[in-house]
């Protein structure tokens, strides 16, 4: 067990936490949430020992062991990939050394033979005969390749430094697993080898994600950051979110009695724990929610931004239609004879190995690249709102503009009467109130710029979106919102993005750009994991 007691932590006048007790218990995963500066990373810091609180404690139970995974990439440079994960076993790693050092004598006396032997039984205990087998297997599961083993960690990618860093913190079966964002950097078919990992793990895991399918993959609770105190609340991310919402709107219900009340969400409950048991990463999350208490669902405290759509009119039949696109960057071919037909009704997750294809794909349509070869073409009827992976242009030169005069510029001809309240208003459905639209752009967060752009976006009243990676910098919160703004969306969407969840619930069409033309599917993006995987495996 793991405990947290009366933990404040303040930096000058900012309180963070202010008497914060918690207890985590072992065989769950808890998943630190909260919003951007809530705390999430530093709480896990103070976990860990990184950070000492202004007040309180953590006390881990005696002889436990608890990894971390490293955000420091460069840590281990001159070390080589094998010893870089046996290092993450630290207790292992000095006994190994100790009795080497022993062994390496040229004058062996009594008493380093018995030291040396009592090295061996710890070294035994702790697994050593079979850690070097036990890290290499690891390693080439998450596709560290053998001969990568005994390089140094400076002369691999920084993808593969990723995962090495990711065994390193799993190695060894730890007594309490911290991950801060651990599914930063990986691609899919090792998000879904972790999710499966930490779904058996039987010890306790502290994560930290904004990657709402792996929450909910691997979660039993949530611990929820927010006005300087943290709350468990039993659960996945998705639990946690519709039984606090489902709260809130029960809590506005002045005229349903609270045994209606209560029968509601002791249906709610018995509805998410039937799912949780047909997962395959399903025990432990049932078992905690059949434990679960009705008082202990409440409404969240949580601001929603109002991400709200609105077609100025509907698109006609032609819609856009790409033929034979092509995009080499410094001779290297992005994708190649791309051809395809928006239909109305689709909503497209567009797919590639490598997301540069992506992007420019992107940039092209909207007119800001130029194409190798091939065109494409909007139909008349078309008013896009583009979201670009980078929006850095938008505010480069615009620095000494507020909020309200930086939108100002981006109003479409067919609205008219642009007052004050007005702009107030789009900036107010993300979250930007009071003196808050007097910023400058200059001093925005990464959260920040996006939310003002997808206030520019709702600006437009399009019936074509465009999102590069929408979910990067924004919170939860905002994810949740963009998610379900896009999922009643009923114009047209191409979408790209890592959150698997904003994928699965928006698209119901796959294009995938390749080298060798497009791979263009009437499916969820689920099915085409699902295929995919399969054909690998008949190609293996």
């Amino acid at each position: 067990m793991i405990t947290v007691n009366n933990v404040t932590l303040s930096f000058g006048k900012r309180v963070l936490f202010d008497e914060v007790n918690l207890s985590f218990s072992k065989g769950n995963c808890y998943g630190v949430i909260g919003a951007n500066g809530a705390g999430k990373s530093t709480f896990l810091k103070i976990l860990s020992g990184e950070i000492e609180p202004n007040k309180g404690t953590v006390d881990i139970t005696p002889g436990e062991r608890m990894a971390v995974l490293k955000q420091n990439h460069f840590e281990f440079d001159e070390i080589t990939v094998l010893n870089t994960v046996l290092m993450g076993h630290k207790k292992l790693w000095e006994v190994m050394h100790e009795r080497d050092a022993i062994y390496a004598k040229a004058d062996f006396t009594e008493e380093d033979g018995i030291r040396a032997g009592e090295l061996e039984g710890e070294f035994g205990e702790m697994g050593g005969y079979t850690a070097e087998s036990d890290a290499a297997s690891m390693l080439s599961e998450l596709g560290v390749k053998d001969e990568m083993h005994q390089l140094l960690m400076k002369d691999i990618s920084g993808a593969m430094k990723v995962r090495v860093l990711l065994v390193q913190a799993l190695f060894g079966n730890p007594d309490i697993l911290i991950l801060d964002e651990p599914t930063n950097n990986l691609d899919v078919v090792t998000i879904s080898w972790l999710e499966n990992f930490l779904a058996d793990y039987e010890n306790i895991v502290i994560v930290v994600s904004h990657d709402r399918h792996f929450l909910d993959s691997v979660c039993t609770h949530v611990a929820d950051v927010d006005r300087q105190k943290i709350k468990i609340y039993t659960g996945n991310y998705t639990f946690w979110y519709e039984s606090s919402q489902l709260a809130a709107r029960q809590v506005g219900d002045k005229n349903k009695k609270m045994e209606e009340k209560r029968k509601d969400l002791m249906e709610f409950i018995a509805r998410f724990s039937a799912n949780a048991s047909k997962s395959k990463q399903a025990t432990s999350r049932k078992k905690a929610l059949e434990k679960l208490v009705i008082e202990d669902i409440t409404p969240s405290n949580r601001k929603y931004p109002g991400i709200i759509f609105k077609q100025q009119r509907e698109v006609g039949n032609q819609i856009l239609n790409v033929e034979k696109l092509s995009k080499s960057v410094e001779g290297k071919p992005l994708f190649k004879d791309i051809s395809f037909t928006l239909n109305k009704g689709d909503k497209v997750a567009i797919v590639a190995d490598d997301h540069m294809a992506i992007t420019a794909f992107f940039e092209i349509i909207n007119g800001e690249v130029a194409a190798d070869s091939g065109k494409y073409e909007w139909g008349g009827t078309v008013t896009k709102a583009y979201l670009p992976n980078d929006n850095s242009k938008y505010f480069a030169e615009q620095g000494n503009l507020n909020l309200m005069d930086w939108l100002r510029q981006y109003v479409p001809p067919h609205v008219t009467d642009v007052d004050e309240p007005f702009l107030r208003g789009f900036l107010g459905k993300m979250l930007f109130t009071g003196d808050e639209i007097m910023k400058k752009t200059s001093v925005l967060s990464g959260g920040e710029k996006v939310r003002c752009m997808v206030s520019r976006m709702m600006l437009q009243d399009p019936n074509v979106v465009i999102l590069d990676e929408p979910t990067n910098h924004l919170d939860l919160e905002s994810i949740q919102s963009f998610n379900e703004s896009m999922t009643n969306f009923t114009g047209i969407v191409l979408l790209s993005s890592h959150d698997h969840t904003f994928m699965q619930t928006v698209a119901n069409r796959i294009i995938e750009l390749t080298p060798n033309g497009a791979i263009d599917k009437l499916m969820s993006f689920d099915e085409y994991l699902e295929r995919k995987q399969a054909n690998k495996l008949q190609m293996a």
